[in-house]
This record gives structure tokens, sequence and C-alpha cells, in this order.
């Protein structure tokens, strides 16, 4: 009896020890699930913050490049200017007589006035093989009345772009832009429009948008050609018109010192100054760093002069006649000589309401945009080639 009770007691002291066995590997199991979960929160969390991270530093990046690119574009930018100012330092030196207390080279100053009168002397180089010359004027339409007296509307001389450009006045820093001519049009007004406002006024009527930039005439204490981007609405440069004693371009249009024209070959510059006071002078401009490439003083007389235009390379210049509302190409110079006034043909504009304050010249459409007393006008041209002549 004795043995059974032994035998009772030390199964049930196994079994305590069994059970306290098993109780001590519940709660090392639950523990060390407990901490699977807290690992797998913890690595999950990390693996979130280092794809955070990740995108943030891939961002980063991105943005370094951008402003890496445009660093880059803004020390090209820097150099053009800087090479321009020398430019114009030049010219300045050529143009000025000898400080006192200064010691100067005179056979500096020599050479460098012997290149200003190379520049103007020198045979132009052309960019395109355009030869054309205009025949006759072969339709005229007016789309509309709206603005002042005077004005300049264009379209974007770019082949992929419609929109069209009003610069209301001779003196404001407000342009009115329109997707297309039809949108224009069918504007009361110039209530379609969008309005492009720009960090200087534009002075007279001498303004151009070519390839989505807008150029235009400041004049304050000196005067400059402005090159103002359209898409981004900044300025990219602007530069010192670099002559000397400037007069009205056109006696009938006083507020234009400076009339920009674009043609096949790029930007023009049509001016005149005290020194060849009598006539109308004319410089190639690079569209992209604003230097004067070229310049020539032409025979085309400013008097009784409304406006003026350019075509593969020929300045045509418009007069008014005796005749109340009638005007004509009465000047031609063309820069490779190939034409002249007396070979060119007899062009008259049609009858119209007074004066031209300007006439534009789009060579993707070879069409003349016009303003005339506020009316907007388009002329069509009929082309011929400058060897029929």
């Amino acid at each position: 009896m004795r043995g059974l009770v032994v035998l009772v007691t030390l199964a049930c002291f196994a079994t305590a020890q069994h059970q306290a066995l098993i109780d001590y590997l519940e709660r090392r199991l639950l523990a060390i699930e407990d901490r699977i979960s807290l690992w797998h929160e913890q690595t999950t969390r990390y693996a979130s913050e280092l794809r955070e991270l990740k995108q943030q530093m891939v961002s980063q990046l991105e943005n370094l490049d951008k402003e890496k690119e445009a660093l880059r574009m803004n020390l090209d930018s820097v150099g053009t200017r800087v090479d321009r100012v020398e430019r114009e330092l030049d010219y300045l030196e050529t143009q000025n007589g000898a400080q006192p207390c200064v010691d100067v080279d005179d056979k500096l100053i020599e050479q460098q006035v012997t290149l200003v009168k190379e520049k103007q002397k020198a045979k132009y180089s052309k960019l395109t093989d355009c030869s054309d010359m205009i025949s006759s004027i072969k339709a005229m339409k007016i789309l509309k009345r709206v603005g002042g007296p005077k004005g300049m509307w264009s379209k974007d001389t770019n082949r992929g772009s419609g929109k069209v450009y009003i610069f209301n006045g001779t003196d404001d820093d407000t342009i009115h832009e329109f997707s297309s001519v039809q949108d224009f049009t069918r504007s009361l007004g110039l209530s379609l429009s969008k309005t492009v406002k720009l960090p200087s006024a534009w002075k007279g009527t001498g303004h151009v948008v070519y390839n989505n930039h807008a150029y235009y005439i400041n004049q304050v204490e000196e005067i400059k050609v402005v090159k103002y981007d359209m898409k981004n609405n900044s300025v990219m440069d602007s530069a010192v018109f670099p002559v000397q004693d400037q007069v009205p371009v056109y006696s009938l249009t006083p507020e234009t010192v400076v009339d920009l024209a674009v043609d096949e070959e790029g930007l023009w510059a049509i001016y005149g100054t005290r020194q060849n006071e009598r006539h109308i002078s004319l410089a190639k401009i690079d569209a992209n760093s604003l230097d004067i490439e070229q310049m020539w003083d032409t025979n085309c007389p400013r008097e009784n002069a409304e406006a003026a235009f350019v075509i593969c390379g020929t300045l045509y210049v418009v007069y008014n006649t005796k005749q109340p509302g009638r005007s004509r190409v009465q000047c031609v110079f063309d820069v490779n000589d190939m034409v002249t006034s007396e070979d060119a043909p007899l062009v008259y504009f049609p009858k119209r309401y007074g004066a031209h304050s300007s006439l534009k010249y789009n060579p993707q459409e070879q069409l003349l945009y016009a303003w005339d007393d506020g009316y907007q006008i388009l002329y069509k041209l009929l082309m011929k080639k400058k060897l029929e002549v």
C-alpha cells in the first residue's frame, strides 16, 4: 500500500513538472512571436523609410541636374553678354575721343575705326537661297478696327505658331495675345486676348514676334533691344543699340527710332542717325545674341516715309503719295546689290484710311500685317524672282 502511494506521488510530481515545462515553453513561444512581430513591423517601417529616402534622393538628383543645366545656360548667357559688352566698349571707344590724362594708342583707335567701317562695307553673306521680291499687292483684307491710331500687330513668324500679338499705341508695357487670327477677328475688341505684362515699356511701333520671342524697343536713357520669352514670361537678353545721335526712322511716324523686321534671313533693324540724317540705315542682328552683324547706309530718304519692311534681304520703304489714302513703295535697297529702286516694279497700296504706322512681313505666309489708323489690315503679296528684273 505504501508503494502505491509513493508511485501516485511520483506520478503527480512528474505531471506537475511536465505542465510547468509546457507553460514555460508556451511563454517562450509567445515571447518569440511578439519579438518576430516587432521585427516585422520594424522591418516594414525601415523599408518604407528607405523607399521614401530613395524617392527624395532621386528627386534631389533631378533638381540638381536641372539646376546644373540652368547654371550652364546662365554661364553661356553671361559669356555671350561679356563678349557683347566688350564689343560695345570697343565700338564706344571708336566713337568717343580720347579722355584727358589717358595715353591712347592712335594706331589702336585707327584699327577700331577701320573695323566699324569694314562692318558697314563688307559683303553680306546670305543665310538662305531666298531670291524673291515683290511684284505687286495681290489682295487686301481689312480684319477689324481695334486700338488707337498707331500700333503694331503681327503673327509669330515661327512656322508652328498661329498666335497673333497686338501692340496697341506707341508707349506701353502690355501685349495682347490671341491664339489665332480667327479668335482675333471674332473677339469683341480685345476681350478674347491674353494679356502679357512686360517688365519694361516698349516705345514706337517697331516690334516683332519671332520664334516665340518678342523683340521690342525700350527707350529711357538709351535705346535698347529687349528679347522676351513669350513661353516662360522672362527677359532672355537685352542690348544697347550701338548707334549714337539717333533720329526717328520715318518722318510720318516720329515715335519710332528703331523698326525691327523679320524676313527669310532673320532679324533686321531699320533706323536713322544724324550722321546720315536724310536717309534710312539698315542693320542685320543676330536674333540669339542681339549682336549687330552688319550695317548699311541706304539711299532711301526719311522724308515722307511711313514704314518699311524687309524681304529676302531687300529693304522696301513705303511713302505717302500726294493722293489721299494712297501709298507706294518708292525706294528699294538690296544688301546683295541685286535690285535697285530703278529696277523694282511700282508697288501701290490700295486706298486706305490714313498712313501706315507699321508694316510687318511674315515670310511663312508672304503677308504684310499693317496697322492703319487703328485698322488691322492684311496685304497678300505677289512675288517674283530678283533675277527676272
